[in-house]
């Protein structure tokens, strides 16, 4: 056979070869979209069980109000996560769980922190508050009892993680003004659109009028 001809023979091949991968890989894609959607969740479940088992847990503490909690967790877990999963604390909300909306809001060693950003092994040997920490027993923080006299809420979903921050804005200082409240607790989203109320809350509690 000429070189010319291995040339043609060479480039058929090559050309028929990516042909019919492409092919392949065509009829895969049209398979899994007309599948019924029981068998994609289930090819979806698979895939997060191998993945899952890519990660070994590791054993953390966590100081969560006041108490001590031994856990194995995997390295990528968020401490929102564990909060809700493991710990059973779901006063902390799970929003846009990408740091935007505050409503996951808890302090650690006294700062306030978006949960859903920080992974649960960073936390090692911290000092965690929730929402669920805030109160003596039945006696209610000073915060808590503001905002039921306020009514700075309406849905409630967002109204633990605006509890937290403004208890950590007044600590910061950063609660002398009414625009200067707005501008820290900006991080904590309420679509329900009860702002006004909820700095009313905070400045209750600022000045000692709460009760």
């Amino acid at each position: 056979m000429s070189r010319k001809n291995q040339d043609k023979s060479s480039t058929e091949n090559l050309t028929n070869g990516t042909r019919r991968n492409f092919l392949k890989q065509s009829s895969l894609i049209t398979a899994l979209a007309l599948a019924p959607a029981t068998v994609v969740k289930a090819a979806e479940n698979q895939w997060d069980e191998k993945l899952a088992d890519v990660f070994e847990k590791m054993p953390v503490t966590l100081e969560v109000n006041g108490v001590k909690h031994s856990l194995q967790v995997e390295p990528r877990v968020t401490l929102l996560d564990t909060l809700r999963e493991q710990l059973n604390l779901t006063g902390t909300k799970k929003g846009c769980d990408r740091g935007q909306c505050g409503a996951c809001t808890v302090h650690v060693d006294g700062v306030r922190i978006n949960s859903c950003l920080s992974l649960t092994i960073t936390n090692q040997g911290k000092k965690i508050t929730t929402i669920e920490g805030l109160a003596k027993g039945d006696e209610l923080h000073p915060m808590q009892e503001a905002f039921i006299k306020h009514d700075g809420f309406q849905c409630g979903y967002c109204t633990s993680g605006q509890i937290m921050s403004g208890v950590a804005l007044i600590k910061e200082g950063h609660a002398n003004s009414e625009p200067e409240i707005r501008e820290f607790m900006s991080g904590n989203i309420c679509r329900c659109g009860a702002y006004p109320r909820i700095v009313n809350a905070i400045q209750d509690v600022k000045n000692g009028n709460q009760s």
